[in-house]
């Protein structure tokens, strides 16, 4: 495979038969590992929800909800996987004591954003400022 431009839906496609049985969260990771180190950027879809930071967080939703916004149902709907699974993975990482308050709230973002996406950055600007980090 040539080094592509970006790594979008094609390349992801092709990566996933290629390397089958891989789950897509450990080709997530290991793509952003790997755009990181040769700047190859990902298509938000690919990229998914990052967690590292809340403004990385904020990034990545509203990356996610232009491609939601501007597709058809069966697009909305794997936009919609991917933030529910990242809402998910933040559940499980809030059980740590040191990660609980952090993990909940950027849960109550992924929350909020699949309650009512287009109601997400207007909302996140009111909340960082609630938050005291606007």
């Amino acid at each position: 495979m040539a080094r592509p431009e970006r790594i979008g839906e094609t390349e992801w496609e092709a990566l996933l038969r290629l390397l089958a049985p891989v789950s897509e969260n450990y080709l997530r990771r290991v793509l952003r590992d790997l755009s990181r180190d040769s700047g190859v950027p990902l298509a938000p879809l690919i990229e998914g929800v990052r967690q590292e930071s809340f403004e990385s967080l904020e990034a990545s939703l509203l990356k996610l909800l232009a491609e939601y916004e501007a597709g058809a149902a069966g697009r909305r709907s794997r936009v919609r996987k991917v933030v529910i699974e990242a809402k998910d993975h933040a559940r499980l990482a809030a059980r740590k004591p040191e990660l609980r308050a952090d993990k909940e709230e950027m849960i109550l973002w992924m929350l909020t954003w699949l309650e009512n996406p287009a109601v997400f950055p207007g909302w996140v600007r009111l909340r960082r400022a609630a938050l005291g980090d606007a």
